[in-house]
């Protein structure tokens, strides 16, 4: 531990504001609640967001777990892993099931998290609507009137032109019925997991200074339309062609 720094580097006044921007959150489930983002030494954009979470939330008795495009072992997974560590002395984890906290950008755990479990997601752009409308004032109005046809229009422009929604990240879903949210840049088969989960699910964006949050047993629906539904990829395990398969698409001798 540092003993110069705080435990979990941000000072109490600090985490305790995050805490009630989180507590907020968590009774508006998809609202986006501001939040008063901390300077970090680690720059905007590289998970700030979901690392003041961790660390408001983070105590002597947790098991971290962080997770970077499904790895547990990229840079920037390994570096968040030895920032926390050195602030607060907590165990690390590469197992989902002994995490108490799990902090990931890019990807759901593939093992189902439990309702002793917190998953915090780095978030680069919080707002759905940001791709259909640039201004914060107006997207603000937008989900305070529920006025998302411009989006469902995105949706329609994408069916008309591909055949199919083309969104493969970063899908939209409603939460329960009430606010359109950006799940982070998860891929879109990861989004059925968000809907009536057992865990608690938290959102940060440092650099747009926001949270939110989908609470255990949410209801949480990825956007489609009636008569053309909701459809994840289908990932399927191409089988290597062999030596003589090779040889003849090749048209020549190995």
């Amino acid at each position: 531990m540092i003993d110069s720094y705080n435990y979990a580097f941000l000072d109490e006044g600090s985490k305790r504001e995050i805490r009630r921007s989180i507590l907020k959150a968590v009774a508006i489930p998809g609202y986006q609640v501001p939040f008063a983002s901390r300077e970090l030494p680690i720059g905007r954009g590289w998970g700030t967001g979901g690392i003041q979470l961790t660390l408001s939330l983070i105590g002597p008795d947790d098991t971290l777990k962080v997770i970077d495009q499904g790895s547990d072992e990229s840079v920037n997974a390994v570096n968040i892993k030895k920032f926390v560590k050195m602030c607060t002395n907590v165990p690390c984890t590469t197992r989902t099931q002994d995490a108490t906290i799990v902090q990931t950008r890019h990807r759901v755990p593939e093992v189902p998290m439990r309702n002793d479990q917190i998953l915090v997601l780095q978030v680069p752009i919080p707002e759905p609507l940001r791709i259909v409308e640039p201004k914060e004032e107006v997207t603000k109005r937008m989900h305070a009137e529920l006025d998302y046809a411009p989006i469902w229009l995105q949706l329609y422009e994408s069916l008309v032109k591909y055949g199919k929604v083309t969104i493969s990240t970063e899908y939209p879903c409603m939460v329960e019925d009430r606010y359109i949210m950006n799940p982070s840049p998860i891929p879109k088969f990861d989004n059925p997991k968000l809907h009536e989960a057992e865990c608690l699910y938290l959102f940060g964006a440092g650099r747009e200074k926001k949270i939110y949050a989908i609470p255990p047993h949410t209801k949480v629906v990825s956007l489609a339309f009636d008569d053309v539904p909701f459809e994840k990829e289908k990932l399927q395990r191409q089988k290597m062609p062999s030596v003589r398969q090779y040889r003849h698409l090749s048209g020549r001798n190995l």
